[in-house]
């Protein structure tokens, strides 16, 4: 399994600024490796943000997107204390769910 998910929600007035990191390696499928052979395609297809259980946003990814993924975006209607939870599924069926509290 990959590593958490970095996640950083503070809060300024009413929005709150988000910031997301995805630790993984995000494979094209094209890159060789030392010995010529082609690595398989590994890469992150679906992301979903959450602000208290109700769905925000949906991003769907490709294989040209570089390696540990970061996104950073406002969420309005935000309160100290609510949760933002982040979901991924890779091109093989990983998944990746993690959340934290708005500061």
């Amino acid at each position: 399994m990959t590593e958490p998910t970095k996640i950083r929600a503070q809060l300024n007035g009413s929005s709150a600024l988000v910031r997301v990191l995805m630790l993984h390696e995000m494979e094209s499928g094209l890159r060789k490796d030392a010995n010529g052979k082609t690595v398989a395609a590994w890469h992150i297809q679906t992301v979903q943000i959450r602000h208290q259980d109700k769905l925000v946003l949906t991003m769907h990814c490709g294989p040209a997107v570089a390696k540990n993924p970061y996104l950073q975006f406002s969420l309005r209607d935000a309160k100290t204390g609510d949760r933002v939870s982040v979901s991924w599924i890779d091109n093989l069926g990983n998944r990746r769910a993690d959340s934290t509290t708005i500061a």
